[in-house]
């Protein structure tokens, strides 16, 4: 394995390890990890397998020794807004800049938040399946989406901030420059 790919991987792990961490509800590495899988996973594939992974072993430690529950029957629209993330994360692949990582992750937020909450009021028992069930729904989520997206942009903050000062001082992670331009 080549050590810019290594060090992408440790930066993921790292952050689904985090989760596992106390902490806030909703301030977790989880979208800031996608995002940050989808820009500097080269391999497209592994892009998308590694945070995917990460995120479902995550939820199995967790499950299994913390909630009594390893999946919730809106747990797969997690996956694809996890999987959405990670294509956010793409676009801005080759125009990373603090501009384009802070909007990625503001939209990566939001759009976690009004598809899970969507699939929360269509899948649990939470909610009636009504216009006012589906606002309640919304309601009750506001403040952790607060939460979200405060974690989210931070994270976000650690992950890139930190591998860009990673490949400042070591070479051997840098992204190889194209020989011909």
């Amino acid at each position: 394995m080549n050590k810019r790919l290594l060090a992408v991987s440790l930066f993921v792990g790292g952050a689904a390890l985090a989760r596992l961490l106390p902490h806030p509800p909703n301030v977790t590495p989880i979208a800031a990890m996608a995002l940050f899988g989808g820009a500097y996973l080269a391999n497209r594939k592994l892009a998308f397998a590694l945070p995917l992974l990460a995120m479902l072993l995550s939820d199995l430690a967790l499950g299994l020794t913390i909630y009594g529950k390893v999946l919730l029957l809106s747990q797969p629209v997690v996956y694809l807004c996890l999987l959405a993330t990670v294509a956010i994360g793409g676009l801005i692949r080759s125009r990373k800049s603090w501009w384009n990582v802070a909007v990625a992750s503001l939209v990566s937020s939001v759009m976690f938040f009004f598809v899970t909450n969507f699939g929360v009021w269509a899948f649990e028992s939470l909610y009636p399946k009504s216009g006012s069930g589906l606002i309640a729904c919304y309601t009750a989520a506001l403040p952790f989406f607060r939460n979200s997206v405060a974690g989210d942009l931070c994270f976000a903050v650690i992950l890139f901030g930190g591998f860009a000062l990673l490949e400042k001082s070591v070479v051997s992670v840098r992204e190889p420059k194209p020989l011909y331009s």
